[in-house]
């Protein structure tokens, strides 16, 4: 049976958080200050979307600093690296440009701080995600990662008086929490983060598909499949109360198989997805009778970063030879 009235629950907050938003702007005025091509280590996000927009204006991505030719500029991405990447680079006499987002650069510290302690530091996070392959080489001896509540059985520390939990940022919050209770049921002394390492963006988010999850029978997640964080979405949404969730990276995928029986489609987005994508699926649900779409609103964000200091330097140089040259002309 055909549903008569149909609707989108649109979540909110969605899409770019401010640490994307920092990552994608460096280097599009990487190329504007260096000219092409600028160089990317990983996916500056984890959209491709976003990667193929920037390799069109002249973003080469690679996997390695060693692809870099010697000199030239490269950006780390918005992820994080290890020292040893910083290291590599410096021997290569690269102009390297860090986009880590603050709240990953916060984690880094942490873990610094924790090693210099000598404390056992058990990181809550996927194996291989390149957020936590960052965060390990900070402190490679101390680290023992934690891939949810079924890794803590397996965690062996030194002394476990002396151990204290990290998270990857991007991590679902609810399995978090459980991870590090049942942590704490091991270790009784566990030390906490000073602050909570899971993002506010990554939160606020989850937050929003919950409350829209549980009035809709289909929740449509914009993101791509190696984007931890809008993997999590969908795993919120089936979790909520919605019967289906589905990922996709733009309108193209979706199936209209889906809506069979729906009347209430929820739709949000990863914190690396621009928000045209997420236009297009309104676009392709309204030409499919879903026309009418209520905003649910979750939380407020109003959170900016300030772009990498050496970009900014740069800039700040060639805006005043740019200057200089205009009153020479003139």
């Amino acid at each position: 049976m055909t549903p008569t009235h149909r609707r989108v629950l649109l979540a909110a907050p969605r899409g770019y958080c401010a640490g994307v938003d920092r990552a994608v702007i460096t280097v599009e005025k990487a190329l504007e200050t260096y000219g092409a091509p600028v160089y990317v280590r990983k996916q500056i996000v984890h959209n491709k979307h976003v990667v193929e927009t920037l390799q069109e204006r002249g973003a080469i991505f690679v996997e390695e600093t060693d692809e870099v030719p010697e000199g030239a500029t490269v950006v780390f991405s918005a992820h994080g690296v290890a020292p040893v990447v910083h290291e590599q680079a410096g021997r290569r006499g690269l102009r390297t440009i860090d986009a880590t987002c603050p709240l990953v650069t916060k984690v880094h510290a942490e873990a610094r701080r924790f090693a210099s302690d000598d404390f056992d530091i058990l990181l809550v996070g996927h194996e291989g995600h390149e957020e936590v392959v960052g965060t390990t080489g900070e402190a490679p001896d101390h680290v023992h990662l934690v891939d949810g509540p079924r890794g803590v059985d397996d965690v062996v520390v030194r002394d476990p008086e002396k151990v204290a939990w990290l998270s990857q940022t991007t991590l679902s919050v609810d399995e978090t929490l459980e991870t590090v209770r049942r942590l704490r049921e091991r270790f009784p002394a566990l030390l906490d983060p000073p602050s909570d390492d899971i993002c506010y963006a990554t939160q606020n988010r989850q937050l929003a598909v919950k409350e829209i999850a549980a009035g809709a029978e289909l929740v449509i997640v914009v993101g791509s499949t190696n984007s931890s964080n809008s993997v999590r979405l969908v795993e919120v949404a089936l979790e909520s109360g919605a019967a289906d969730s589905r990922l996709v990276d733009k309108a193209s995928e979706l199936d209209e198989a889906w809506l069979e029986g729906v009347s209430t489609v929820g739709v949000t987005s990863g914190a690396s997805v621009p928000e045209i994508l997420v236009r297009g699926v309104l676009d392709w649900l309204a030409e499919r009778g879903f026309a009418e779409v209520q905003e649910v609103v979750s939380a407020q964000e109003s959170l900016l970063f300030a772009l990498p200091p050496e970009l900014r330097r740069d800039m700040k140089a060639r805006e005043a030879q740019t200057a200089g040259t205009a009153d020479v002309i003139s």
